[in-house]
């Protein structure tokens, strides 16, 4: 019985040493403990991953984005078409405007086609295993910087975006552009038009949204042949408002007798603007100086009869209602066009309001017109055996023509000065 009670004994104390040398728990515990950290660790590695293949996501559609809103810039688009540019551009590029924001801004450069936009783009994401950590949603922001810079001076603007020869120079006509470009925006095949073999051209450069068709009458100095497809060129006075024709109405209509006065004194529009208005068109005889400020031609020609003289400085003439120039006869013009102001650098402005009135300049008048010749909507025609010269004339309607006999020489104003040929290009 002892002998039994022994042997249980030492069974007994083998069994407990035995427990007691026995790791394998130890193991399972470490195992418990470790594993969820590994765990973590390699989700944290990858969500860590996750972010930053977003952040680069995010700044590729930044980058893409704030280069489209910056070519819709130079295209001469307001602040809603740059930021539909490039929210366009953006989503397109897996930019999710529902996860975040976007902001687009615009800063004009030392001319007035140059500048760069900012686009910064931000999305907010829930975590992912980081939660575990911080229960703040992920925040993302990605900022690029594209500028428009360069460009050549024009001084001859074509608006019009379809017109078979937008700039059409025919005949025995004589243009002279003195250190600047031509532009036209249509795209059609002959948005630039040459025809006639006597018909003579010299410029910097021709710059066509379409392509051009030329004689041998062509000098280049600024390039070997006209460059084609080029983007379009912005209206460089599409931020001008206008006279309200309402607010027109209710000057009473003035007479040439009126400003023959050396006295006269201007009306007064709603708005507060001075303002001379004249009825039914106006014809200049005699001799006529006019008074810095702005004359409302409301309907009507507006002519200068042979042997008439006509001049003034800081003048700016409206045509509203369909007013159309006619300078036709031989008259001797001298007009300059207001330095500061509304209408800074504007000698004629054509309504938007009505399209396609012909504005012409014929005959052998002797011109010196410096500033704008601005008509939107409407044409230019440089016909007959007319002159336009002296000081820096600037061409910008919605189609242009030089025919006949006609001698133009021209330069590109520093002020007021049209750039073509602009590139843009991403700098942060």
């Amino acid at each position: 019985m002892n002998a039994n009670i022994g042997a249980a004994f030492r069974k007994a104390r083998h069994l407990l040493r035995c427990l007691q040398e026995d790791e394998r728990g130890a193991v399972a515990v470490i195992a418990a403990i470790l594993f969820p950290v590994a765990v973590g660790a390699m989700g944290l590695g990858a969500e860590t991953g996750y972010w930053y293949l977003k952040d680069r996501k995010l700044q590729h559609a930044a980058d893409v984005s704030a280069h489209a809103a910056a070519v819709r810039y130079r295209a001469g688009d307001s602040q809603p078409g740059l930021e539909a540019a490039a929210l366009r551009i953006a989503s397109a590029s897996g930019y999710l405007p529902q996860a975040g924001g976007m902001t687009v801004s615009a800063q004009v450069g030392v001319t007035g086609a140059s500048g760069k936009v900012t686009v910064v783009l931000t999305e907010t994401h829930a975590r992912l295993f980081s939660s575990v950590f911080s229960g703040e949603p992920m925040q993302l922001t990605a900022r690029a910087v594209a500028e428009v810079k360069g460009g050549a001076k024009a001084c001859v603007l074509a608006l019009s975006n379809s017109a078979s020869g937008a700039i059409t120079v025919t005949g025995s006509t004589e243009v002279r552009l003195s250190d600047c470009s031509i532009a036209s925006n249509s795209s059609a095949a002959d948005a630039f038009l040459m025809k006639n073999g006597s018909a003579v051209m010299s410029t910097d450069c021709v710059y066509t949204v379409g392509e051009a068709v030329t004689t041998t009458g062509l000098t280049m100095t600024g390039c070997r042949e006209p460059v084609e497809r080029a983007p379009p060129t912005p209206d460089p006075y599409v931020s001008v408002r206008e006279p309200d024709n309402m607010h027109i109405q209710q000057l009473p209509c003035r007479t040439l007798d009126y400003v023959s006065n050396a006295t006269y004194v201007f009306d007064r529009l709603p708005t507060g603007e001075e303002a001379i208005r004249f009825c039914g068109g106006l014809e200049i005889k005699g001799t006529v100086t006019l008074k810095p400020g702005l004359y409302i031609i409301d309907g009507g020609d507006f002519t200068v009869t042979a042997g008439a003289k006509l001049s003034g400085d800081g003048v700016t003439l409206f045509f509203a209602n369909s007013a159309a120039a006619k300078l036709t006869g031989n008259g001797d013009i001298d007009l300059s066009s207001p330095t500061n102001g509304p209408y800074a650098g504007l000698l004629f402005f054509g309504s938007r309001q009505t399209s396609g009135v012909a504005h012409q300049v014929t005959g052998n008048s002797e011109s010196t017109l410096k500033g704008s010749l601005y008509m939107p909507t409407g044409t230019i025609d440089f016909t007959g055996n007319s002159t336009v010269s002296g000081g820096c004339t600037q061409i910008v309607a919605d189609q242009v023509t030089f025919t006949g006999n006609s001698t133009m020489e021209t330069c590109a104003s520093a002020a007021d000065e049209i750039l073509v040929g602009a590139t843009v290009s991403l700098i942060e």
